[in-house]
């Protein structure tokens, strides 16, 4: 009777997976025809334009086109009355504020996505993105490219901004409103408890966020329990509390900004820092959990790692039905590739399974989302579905031209303005001046990283900016010093033609490879 099973379950899975094939092709069309019919109401738009202008002088051809308009609307008026043109979304940002607009019915989510950037004040969009809810556990990262009311589950407009690509490096953002909104993700990821985290790394955690969110500790202003307040985590002890505050105390001329840095530099180094989970079996039937993140495909099994894969082993990643499986590229001592295979719950969890290793893949893996596209397909089963965001060396190009100042935005809790410690009237004493903003930007080639370190300052009512570039150049060959150096100086001054280079320090190491 095993045999039927089996069969009688590949037949509703094929079923299943003929449906949903079916269901995208079907909205393809309806998307073509619903264009045509956008094209039909534009047109319409204009008539009624033309129609208001001509009404000032009315002549006898618009008395006859008006007459076939209205039995057009007539026609179309119960349609239309059923279908309204817009839509209200809502959005529940980081912070829990939530971000409501009306758009129009066949927007994309690319629309929304870049509206509540907007609002954010967001730069650095990309390591972030839209989720759809389908129970209070179950999440599908909204596709940006397609209208939203397709992707929407069931006519609900409700969805959450969340960060998609956790950066490995947090230091190398841009700006420090994106790492802000870094933190308020892992902060929730840690209260859901999808990031575990020992009791110390905790206390730590939670000292820097107190630090973020209400700068200094001052015993005039802050009540003795002050940190309950802080929910880091689910049953929250008074211990841990007692923890937090003890560390912030010791907190000096820390700004909000250091504090978030000095939050991710410890939160990045957990293991399951920016690891999306799907529960699956092994083909043996064994519970287990694969998880998708920056590095690779990881396997877990009662909550400890059993396997990983990194992306440059990973060849190809495919799924069947609800069979999801890998192709890992030969060690040097093996001959052939080997395919590892996994079962998901349904064919629905193994496609969005495939999606997320896709996504992960081109965004950490590959310099230009082009390369995905190349005849050496890691997608595979001909789908249709190709990354189509930025990468991250893409996006980490684009923040290395962010020119502006460093956006002002308010932390959460004590909604207190973030640069009233970044620089406020308390520093101007000093008279290095007051620091306004500091940004690192790195950027390599094969043979040179760049390391620039911008800071602004007001001195006595003057405002200075210093960029202080480090350029390491490496290579088997001798390096014409003087060479590159008239290079770097001509490059640092196209790129900041207003300012003038101070100073020049040249230093020069070489090593010694044993033969």
């Amino acid at each position: 009777g095993k045999y039927n099973t089996s069969d009688k379950e590949k037949e509703e899975e094929a079923a299943l997976e003929k449906e949903e094939k079916e269901k995208e092709e079907k909205e393809e069309k309806e998307e073509e025809e619903e264009d045509d019919e956008k094209v039909k109401e534009v047109e319409k738009e204009k008539g009624k334009e033309g129609e208001k202008e001509e009404k000032e002088d009315p002549e006898e051809g618009s008395k006859e086109e008006k007459e076939e308009r209205t039995a057009e609307g007539e026609a179309k008026a119960p349609r239309a009355s059923r279908r309204p043109r817009t839509m209200q979304v809502k959005v529940t940002l980081l912070d829990d504020t939530v971000y409501e607009c009306e758009l129009q019915k066949h927007a994309r989510g690319q629309e929304l996505f870049m509206k509540v950037c907007d609002h954010l004040n967001l730069l650095e969009k990309d390591y972030f993105g839209l989720t759809i809810w389908e129970s209070s556990t179950m999440k599908t990262w909204m596709d940006l490219s397609k209208e939203i009311r397709r992707t929407a589950i069931g006519g609900n407009y409700n969805f959450t901004f969340n960060v998609k690509f956790y950066p490995p490096d947090p230091a190398q953002l841009s700006e420090d409103i994106t790492r802000y909104y870094l933190c308020l993700q892992l902060r929730k990821d840690i209260l859901q408890g999808r990031l575990p985290c020992s009791f110390v790394t905790l206390a730590l955690l939670g000292s820097y966020a107190l630090q973020s969110e209400l700068g200094e500790y001052d015993p005039e202003v802050q009540s003795p329990d002050y940190a309950k307040d802080m929910k880091m985590v689910q049953g929250q002890t008074k211990e841990l509390e007692d923890k937090m505050m003890e560390l912030h105390r010791t907190y000096r001329s820390m700004t909000p900004a250091q504090a978030d840095l000095m939050f991710l530099e410890n939160a990045k180094k957990l293991s399951m820092y920016g690891v999306d989970l799907h529960q699956a079996k092994d083909l043996d039937g064994v519970d287990i959990t694969l998880g998708v993140c920056a590095s690779g495909l990881m396997v877990y099994k009662d909550k400890l790692r059993i396997n990983r894969f990194p992306w440059p082993k990973v060849l190809k990643v495919s799924y069947k039905r609800s069979s999801f499986f890998i192709k890992i590229r030969p060690s040097e001592v093996e001959q052939y590739e080997s395919a590892i295979g996994f079962k998901l719950p349904n064919y629905k969890a193994a496609k969005k399974l495939w999606k997320v290793c896709v996504e992960h893949h081109t965004f950490f893996r590959l310099t230009s989302n082009e390369m995905a596209t190349t005849p050496r397909k890691f997608l595979a089963l001909g789908s249709k579905f190709r990354y189509s965001g930025r990468t991250q060396a893409q996006t980490r190009q684009a923040s290395s031209l962010i020119d502006r100042p460093a956006p002002l935005f308010q932390r959460s809790s004590s909604k207190r303005n973030s640069r009233s410690l970044d620089g406020g009237t308390l520093l101007a004493e000093r008279d290095s001046g007051v620091l306004l903003s500091a940004q690192t930007i790195t950027s390599e080639t094969i043979s040179t990283t760049t390391t620039t370190q911008i800071t602004k300052t007001v001195k006595g009512g003057i405002s200075e900016t210093r960029i202080e570039k480090r350029i390491v150049i490496t290579g088997d060959t001798e390096i014409d010093h003087d060479k590159a150096l008239a290079q770097a100086i001509k490059e640092a001054k196209e790129q900041h033609p207003d300012m003038s280079v101070t100073k020049v320090v040249v230093h020069q190491e070489t090593e010694i490879t044993p033969e």
